[in-house]
């Protein structure tokens, strides 16, 4: 299955370690060969980086883990081909325009189905490729675009987040439905199921996270993929598997959780339908 990765941070840092670390499940004798790409948000814009093959092969990947651009907002994902051709078209990150903010999806999982369904119509948006994840994050953006009716004014995050999980219980319907969506100030997280290493069945968890802090001013942050300047920082990562031998949290199967400048906002658990405020 593909691989996922997305990073919150309250000062400007970069990717390096993780982009390898995901990179290496796309090296030879991986299944994850079939595209890569990163999003790193620079205001509210993207700077959008994507490759139809596989990322330990690309000198786009060792560019950017050299001198890739600093951000407080980024996503990454490492594809393994379930529906569509390997073309830059069906290579994710992908990125759409809502009220003047770059919107960015990667989803992990197959959701057959999706493109027939009512609960997943397209409004305004379109895929321009074939992929069901593309068609998934078109249906998001169709629900959200009544929120964002005005643009100097960016609807609560509490009401995004309640589209966002009304969305993925839809979505869990259909099959395995983790994602990671950013609209330029919130990352999102759906963790729901994958293929286990160990057991090679389809389930939980579907991502795991893991919230980083560095107090000192002298201090030099450095863990998995992030190297930033000394000083003060805190830093959420979410990924697919954990990237470090460090205490990842798994999500729980169906949990959303809104990240914002390296702290966990909110988090809903739908096994028990209430939400849970403030940093890990």
């Amino acid at each position: 299955m593909c691989e996922l990765l997305g990073i919150s941070s309250q000062r400007a840092t970069q990717l390096t370690i993780s982009l390898e670390a995901l990179a290496a499940h796309s090296a030879p004798g991986k299944s994850n060969r079939d595209g890569w790409g990163a999003g790193f948000y620079q205001g509210n814009d993207v700077a959008l980086f994507r490759e139809p093959g596989a990322a330990s092969d690309s000198a786009l990947v060792q560019l950017l883990e050299a001198q890739g651009p600093s951000t407080t907002l980024a996503i990454s994902h490492i594809r393994r081909a379930t529906l569509g051709q390997v073309m830059l078209a069906n290579t994710q990150p992908f990125v759409r325009e809502l009220t003047g903010r770059t919107h960015l999806f990667a989803h992990n999982g197959h959701l057959p189905g999706i493109a027939l369904n009512q609960k997943f119509s397209l409004d305004r948006f379109r895929p321009v490729g074939e992929t069901d994840s593309e068609h998934a994050f078109c249906a998001l953006m169709a629900r959200m675009q009544g929120l964002w009716h005005n643009a100097s004014a960016p609807p609560s995050i509490e009401d995004r987040l309640a589209v966002v999980t009304a969305y993925a219980k839809d979505l869990r319907e259909l099959g395995p439905a983790n994602f990671l969506y950013a609209d330029g100030e919130v990352l999102f997280a759906h963790g729901h199921r994958r293929i286990q290493v160990a057991s090679g069945k389809i389930e939980p968890p579907g991502l795991f996270l893991l919230s980083r802090q560095c107090c000192h001013e002298a201090d030099r942050f450095e863990a998995a993929g992030l190297a930033v300047a000394q000083g003060y920082q805190e830093v959420v990562l979410i990924a697919s598997v954990p990237l470090s031998d460090e205490p990842w949290r798994p999500l729980q199967e169906g949990e959303v959780v809104a990240v914002s400048l390296g702290r966990l906002v909110n988090s809903i658990n739908p096994s028990i339908e209430q939400p849970t405020q403030g940093v890990i």
